[in-house]
C-alpha cells in the first residue's frame, strides 16, 4: 500500500442495506472511477454532502486519493447555512446535491449529481490539505479545520496500532461519517485492510444490531450519549459474540458507567478503549491502554504514539510535572494546518508546527496519562463568580441523586441544568446540593426538565440550542 492512501489492497466496504459491497480491486476500481471525474472540475476545493451510506464513503475517498482537498458536511444541512459556506469558500462543486443549484453553479455529474462551479478561476488549496471539517453542527456559522494528508494518515495508522486493528475487523459505521470520529474508525479501518460495514440507523436502531450479527461486526464506536442510551438498553454483549471491542471519545463519559461498561465487556473476553481528541487533531490524540482502563479510570491515557502532551500555566511556561493542572497542549503529526474562514486561507501554509492548544483543562500523573478537568470556555457566572460548567454535571453525577444525562449551560448571573426527564422533588435537591457544595446560594442554579437533550449531528450535546432556550 503507498504510504500516501488510505485504501489498503484488502480492505472491505460493505452495504448493509443490501447495495454494493467492494472489496480490494473493486473498491480501489469505484474511487479512482470517481476521482478521474474530479479532475475536469474547476480550481478549488470540493464540498461532499455526507450521509451514512457508500456513496458518501466513495466521493470521500476519491477526492483523498485524487489529492482533492474536500469538505465533509453533514447532508441534512440546512441550506441557507450551505448556500452560506458556498459564497465565503465558492468549492469547485458540491458533490452529492441534486438540488437547484445557486446562482454561478450549474447543475451537473461528478460521479454522481453535484452542483458544478461554472467559473474556472478559484483558489487553490494548499497541495498538502486534504481534508476540511467543520467546527460546529448543522447550525451556526462554522469556520473549518484544514486537515493535512499526512496529518489524516499519521493518526489513522496510530490508532490501529493502539487499538490493535488488523485484517480481520469488521467496522460499522456508528457514527456521521463527516463527524471526525466517524472519520477516523473508518480510515483506521481501511488503511489496514479491515472491512467497513455502511449501516445508517446508528446503534439505537434495530436493524444496527442485525447487521452486527449478520456481518459479525468486531468493534463499536459511541459517544457518552451511546452509552448513557445503552445502558437504560441494558446492552449485554454477550448476545453478540463477535463484537469484541467498544471505544469511547467524543467527550467525557461518567465514571462508573466506564467502569460498568469495562466490567461487561471484560466478562466476556472483550476489550474497552477510552479516548480523547478534537476535530483540530484529525482527531485522536489519547487512548487509554484496555488493560489499565479499570486502574486509571477517569482518564484519557497517554498521548497516542508520536505525540506527546504537556500542560501551560497561567503564566505561560509549560510542565510535564505530575498533577499541575493547566491548559493542556499536545504536540504530533496529526496536528491540523490552522482554520479557514474564507476561501483564500484554504491555500495557506502550516501554521500551526504541530502543537495544538486544545482549550481543555487538565492534568498528568506520574504515568504520563491525561486527566481533563474541565474547559476554559465553558465558563459560568453565579453571582459574579466565575463557575465551570463541566465540574457542575460532573457533581450532579456524583451527588447520588437520580439524574441521568445533564447539561449545564450559562445563563446571566446564574447557570441553568438541563436534566432528562427529572421530577421536581430531584431538580430541588441537584439545585440545593450544587449550592451547598459551592456555598452559593440556591437560586443561582435553575435545574430544569427536558424530555431529552438535544444533540448535533456527532451525538455530542448542542449546547448552544440549550443556552438559547436557557
Amino acid at each position: 500500500m503507498s504510504p500516501s492512501s488510505l485504501l489498503h489492497p484488502g480492505a472491505r466496504l460493505v452495504d448493509a442495506t443490501g447495495g454494493e459491497s467492494l472489496t480490494g480491486d473493486q473498491l480501489r476500481s469505484a474511487v479512482e472511477t470517481i476521482g478521474q471525474s474530479y479532475a475536469e472540475l474547476p480550481v478549488g476545493v470540493l464540498f461532499a454532502r455526507t450521509a451514512v451510506d457508500v456513496p458518501s464513503v466513495l466521493r470521500y475517498l476519491a477526492a483523498f486519493e485524487s489529492g482533492r482537498a474536500v469538505a465533509l458536511l453533514d447532508a441534512g444541512q440546512d441550506r441557507d447555512v450551505l448556500l452560506e459556506l458556498v459564497s465565503r469558500f465558492r468549492p469547485a462543486a458540491v458533490l452529492g446535491e441534486a438540488g437547484e443549484a445557486p446562482e454561478g453553479y450549474r447543475a451537473g455529474d461528478a460521479g454522481g449529481p453535484a452542483w458544478i462551479r461554472e467559473a474556472a478561476e478559484g483558489v487553490a488549496p494548499h497541495p498538502d490539505l486534504a481534508v476540511l471539517l467543520p467546527t460546529s453542527g448543522s447550525t451556526g456559522n462554522p469556520k473549518f479545520v484544514r486537515l493535512a494528508k499526512a496529518a489524516v494518515l499519521a493518526n489513522a495508522h496510530a490508532i490501529a496500532e493502539v487499538l490493535g486493528i488488523d485484517a480481520n475487523e469488521v467496522a460499522p459505521t456508528s457514527l456521521p461519517l463527516h463527524y471526525s470520529y466517524g472519520m477516523s474508525v473508518l480510515n483506521s479501518h481501511l488503511v489496514m485492510g479491515a472491512t467497513v460495514v455502511v449501516e445508517p440507523s446508528g446503534v439505537m436502531g434495530r436493524p444496527f444490531w442485525q447487521a452486527v450479527d449478520e456481518h459479525k461486526i468486531t468493534s463499536l464506536a459511541g459517544v457518552p450519549y451511546h452509552y448513557e442510551m445503552l445502558k437504560r438498553l441494558r446492552f449485554d454483549p454477550a448476545k453478540y459474540p463477535t463484537l469484541r471491542t467498544i471505544t469511547q471519545a467524543g467527550g467525557k463519559l461518567r465514571e462508573d458507567l466506564v467502569a460498568e461498561f469495562n466490567e461487561k465487556m471484560l466478562a466476556v473476553g472483550g476489550r474497552m478503549f477510552v479516548m480523547y481528541g478534537q476535530t483540530e487533531a484529525a482527531p485522536r490524540m489519547a487512548t487509554v491502554p484496555a488493560a489499565k482502563l479499570a486502574e486509571k479510570i477517569g482518564s484519557a491515557g497517554p498521548a497516542l504514539p508520536g505525540g506527546a502532551f504537556s500542560i501551560r500555566l497561567e503564566d505561560g511556561t509549560e510542565t510535564s510535572d505530575a498533577d499541575v493542572v493547566g491548559e493542556v497542549l499536545y504536540r504530533g503529526p496529526n496536528v491540523m494546518m490552522g482554520y479557514a474562514e474564507s476561501e483564500e486561507e484554504l491555500s495557506e501554509a502550516d501554521g500551526r508546527s504541530g502543537l495544538l492548544e486544545t482549550g481543555d483543562l487538565g492534568r498528568l500523573d506520574a504515568d504520563g496519562y491525561l486527566f481533563i478537568t474541565g474547559r476554559l470556555k465553558r465558563i459560568g457566572k453565579v453571582f459574579g463568580n466565575r463557575v465551570n460548567l463541566d465540574d457542575l454535571e460532573q457533581m450532579l453525577r456524583g451527588s447520588g441523586l437520580d439524574i441521568g444525562a445533564a447539561a449545564a449551560v450559562p445563563a446571566g448571573d446564574k447557570v441553568v441544568i438541563w436534566a432528562e426527564n427529572c421530577a421536581a422533588d430531584t431538580r430541588k435537591a441537584a439545585a440545593k446540593a450544587l449550592s451547598e457544595k459551592l456555598h452559593m446560594h440556591v437560586s443561582g442554579f435553575d435545574v430544569r426538565d427536558i424530555d431529552a437533550l438535544p444533540l448535533l449531528a456527532s451525538g455530542k450535546i448542542d449546547y448552544r440550542s440549550l443556552e438559547g432556550r436557557a
